[in-house]
């Protein structure tokens, strides 16, 4: 049974920092592509990273390009989402997900992802 879980939101005023860890159990991780999404109050799910299996190629939001990175860890199973210079509208929750199919290619749909975290809150105040 394919698990993830994610950790490290909190409260932090703008301009701060936070760095979000994911951790999946259940399936070999190194063969899947992995993505953040997250969710506002009253919004849809939204994309925010994804990362492909081998951690070779990154794909942003416009709306945090230059200020989230995501990287994985694949030894430690493991990706993460640092995520600088927040804005209060980047409040929401925040979900990892993965692929059902190995070597897929990361993609910034969100139906195209198949296992999802239960997801950590990311509150900034202005």
């Amino acid at each position: 049974q394919v698990q993830l879980v994610e950790s490290g939101g909190g409260l932090v005023q703008a301009g701060g920092s936070l760095r979000l860890s994911c951790a999946v159990s259940g399936r070999t991780f190194s063969s899947y592509d992995m993505g953040w999404f997250r969710r506002a109050p009253g919004k849809d799910r939204e994309f925010v990273a994804a990362i492909s299996w081998s951690g070779s190629y990154t794909w942003y939001a416009d709306s945090v390009k230059g200020r989230f990175t995501i990287s994985r860890d694949n030894a430690k199973n493991t990706v993460y989402l640092q995520m600088n210079s927040l804005k209060p509208e980047d409040t929401a929750v925040y979900y990892c997900a993965t692929r059902s199919r190995r070597y897929g290619g990361i993609r910034s749909n969100v139906n195209e992802y198949d296992y999802w975290g239960q997801g950590t809150q990311v509150t900034v105040s202005s």
